[in-house]
């Protein structure tokens, strides 16, 4: 086959490949199309399968050229190419106390997990349009200035992916979310008058009220939901 062809090919699965992209790729020796004698590329099929196998090294598990290289050639020789890992972040701990439920500790961290909108999607497992619906419906905000997502974002998306297998869709959702606001607009209302205290630990004081607060209204609004549905039995 001629570049051409090739392109062809792997667009479906690789819709931004380029004939520049595939010269950069022999270039580095990861492919070695024959030559005609004037010159121009030929592709066999194992050509066009060994181009799969780098792109989709590149997109699905972040993997830099050198280390494709060093699979590709294990596989030359033979060999099984060492076990594939995602370089992406995980999903952070959440502490939870005894009753299993988010402790104060849990509302005072601060994430410093920083995720493009791809890997957001790559690890919540969720579509684009999901996305789309979640932002839309508020539940999912990136940060400001950055356009990437915290944990807390992709705590939401995979808690709405895993709600979706039963049924429930984004748009259903956002009586989640206006109870959310109505209980910060509760923790906020009782400890502004330690916020505006003019001591220098006014600030850490009512931080750590509104994470106790926080943790208090989780557990009742857990055991409530708990106590509603062992009535409606």
């Amino acid at each position: 086959m001629n570049i051409g062809e090739v392109l062809e090919l792997l667009r479906g699965d690789h819709p931004n490949i380029s004939i520049p992209k595939i010269r950069f790729l022999e270039d580095k020796g990861l492919i070695k199309p024959e030559r005609t004698p004037s010159g121009y590329r030929k592709f066999s099929h194992g050509d066009v399968e060994r181009l799969r196998y780098i792109l989709r090294m590149q997109r699905d598990h972040y993997m830099p050229l050198k280390v494709i290289g060093e699979h590709l050639d294990a596989i030359d020789r033979g060999l099984e190419p060492p076990p594939i890992q995602d370089v992406v972040p995980t999903v952070p701990t959440v502490k939870l106390g005894q009753d299993g439920l988010p402790g104060a500790e849990t509302f005072l961290a601060r994430s410093d997990v920083r995720l493009s909108r791809k890997e957001l999607l790559k690890i919540a497992e969720i579509d684009e349009a999901t996305l789309e619906q979640l932002e839309q419906h508020g539940l999912i905000k990136a940060r400001p200035g950055t356009g990437h997502y915290d944990s807390d974002a992709l705590l939401v998306a995979r808690t709405a992916a895993e709600l979706a297998e039963f049924g429930l869709e984004p748009r259903h959702l956002r009586a989640f979310k206006a109870a959310a606001d109505r209980e910060v607009g509760l923790v906020e209302q009782v400890t502004a008058p330690l916020r505006n205290g003019r001591d220098a630990s006014a600030e850490a004081r009512a931080d750590e009220a509104a994470a106790e607060i926080a943790a208090l209204s989780v557990r009742l609004h857990a055991t409530l939901v708990k106590a509603g549905l062992r009535r409606s039995r």
